[in-house]
């Protein structure tokens, strides 16, 4: 399953080459651990910058984990003496892990250590320049290219619910982060890409982490998936890049604007299982004269309700340049830079397009019956505090509280305030009341919304002892306000506090 356009990959008909190899990479501590107490957080850092030499010049030494380091990461050749009672050398050139030039041996793959969420010591393989900081400019070289680790993929995992599945499909898989992490907690795991070296740099992913084989499938979207196979979770960080054609099958969707992503969504519906995730990153247009959000809402299956977060917007300008500063086109030609850079304005200029948004969309298969769908779109640009999958499950799971209780109902239950809730009062130094009140998170999306004093009053008091309208009419008697009024308005910022995860619900 070679690439014309890349070195030969290793091989995965010979059984325990990978499990030989593992065993010897973790003797010498070539782990995500090992590899940052030996470079130091500096050089670690950098290399996610593709920037290499800072761990050049910390793995100038002649330990075990120093020849390690550079064979396998930074694609130094290294003598055959320094790592021949490391590695099984004679196992390892026979199945192609490594090659022999003279007395040197070169790495034909990259290997970077990956650490697990519950302290696993996983190895993600990729093609050679590619296991760290992205593309770095080899997309323009080879179009066939598999990254490894990059930005989007660690966000995607974040994010993706981690509850045991029967069943998870993991759409252009790539090198196969997000197959590896759902396979710790799904019995089948079914891993797709168009580009076939993927697939094979997926299994050696795999193999070498010590996790299960995946049932791997060639094919775009859902063409490898049978009309009548249903998933519990279904992953994807697609090509979603908003581009002129299809030059990097990496990263370009090959379809016209933003319409492989739409694709992906809207089809995702009937592959899941009732209460099943489907979970994706994604690039999506600011079209002239039309309301993003709605444009969105449109890609939303009928059936799933829809968590869609808006992450951060380009301009045109700024969106082309990022893109083809990644495949290294600011590199070459002038000419042909601008040639490029002019094609991808014009067909911006075509569709009307002024922006592009890129964010998270998750679906979750709701009962047949069920046509209240909810879909929420939201901008939200700040920082949140990964992993945020929990925090994912717990957001459909209040949807399906607020859903199941009207306004009667919320005054009679109990709630509890959140863990790590913080308030801020803003007004002018000295006034005797606040402008206005703040309630913070510092956990998960570490959200921020306004509420009156009536609201944060209400909120600092809920500790799951007494229920809501109990609680309203202690407030209404203190402010002297009539309390079947005060029931009457508050519901609503009580929903919005459920809905944005302020307050929990305890009974």
């Amino acid at each position: 399953m070679s690439n014309s356009k890349s070195s030969s990959l290793p091989s995965t008909d010979q059984p325990g080459v990978a499990a030989r190899l593992r065993e010897a990479l973790l003797g010498v501590d070539f782990t995500a651990d090992g590899l940052l107490e030996l470079l130091g957080a500096s050089a670690y850092a950098a290399l996610a910058r593709s920037e290499v030499v800072p761990a050049l010049r910390a793995t100038r030494g002649d330990t075990p984990l120093e020849a390690l380091v550079r064979l396998f990461l930074l694609q130094q050749p290294v003598a055959r003496a320094r790592v021949e009672g490391v590695l099984p050398v004679d196992v390892c050139v026979d199945a192609g892990w490594l090659a022999a030039v003279g007395d040197e041996l070169v790495a034909t793959v990259d290997v970077r250590p990956y650490g697990g969420p519950g302290g696993e010591d996983w190895f993600i393989v990729s093609d050679l320049g590619c296991a760290v900081g992205g593309a770095g400019g080899i997309g323009s070289r080879d179009e066939g290219v598999v990254l490894g680790v990059g930005g989007a993929s660690t966000t995607l995992a974040g994010i993706t619910v981690r509850t045991p599945v029967a069943s998870a499909l993991d759409l252009g898989t790539g090198s196969g982060i997000q197959a590896l992490h759902a396979a710790q907690h799904a019995t089948r795991v079914t891993a797709t890409d168009l580009n076939p070296r993927a697939l094979h740099i997926t299994a050696l992913t795999l193999a070498l982490s010590g996790a299960p084989a995946a049932d791997l499938r060639e094919g775009s979207l859902f063409e490898p998936v049978e009309s009548d196979e249903t998933y519990d979770l279904i992953v994807s960080n697609p090509p979603f890049v908003i581009s002129p054609g299809a030059r990097l099958t990496y990263r370009d969707g090959g379809m016209g604007g933003d319409d492989l992503c739409r694709t992906l969504v809207q089809q995702a519906g009937e592959r899941l299982n009732e209460g099943g995730y489907a979970q994706f990153l994604a690039n999506w247009q600011h079209v002239e004269g039309e309301d993003w959000q709605e444009r969105l809402r449109s890609w939303v299956p009928r059936g799933c309700d829809a968590w869609i977060v808006q992450r951060e917007v380009q301009d045109v300008t700024q969106y082309a340049e990022l893109w083809l500063r990644d495949a290294g086109d600011h590199r070459g030609d002038v000419a042909e830079y601008q040639a490029r850079y002019d094609a991808w304005l014009d067909e911006f200029e075509a569709r009307k397009v002024k922006g592009v948004g890129f964010g998270w969309i998750t679906l979750r298969k709701t009962a047949p019956a069920d046509d209240q769908p909810s879909v929420t779109v939201e901008e939200w640009p700040h920082p949140v505090e990964q992993p945020l999958g929990e925090a994912v499950r717990t957001h459909f799971a209040r949807v399906d509280y607020l859903r199941g209780n009207d306004d009667a109902a919320l005054l009679t239950a109990h709630f509890r305030l959140a863990a790590e809730i913080v308030q801020e009062q803003v007004g002018l130094p000295g006034a005797e009341d606040p402008e206005h009140v703040v309630l913070r998170q510092n956990r998960g999306m570490r959200r921020a919304t306004k509420v009156d004093t009536v609201g944060a009053g209400f909120a600092g008091v809920c500790d799951g002892t007494l229920s809501a309208g109990r609680i309203l009419d202690a407030i209404a008697q203190l402010v002297g306000e009539d309390p079947v009024a005060l029931r009457d308005r508050t519901p609503a910022q009580i929903r919005l506090l459920v809905e944005q995860g302020f307050l929990e619900p305890v009974r």
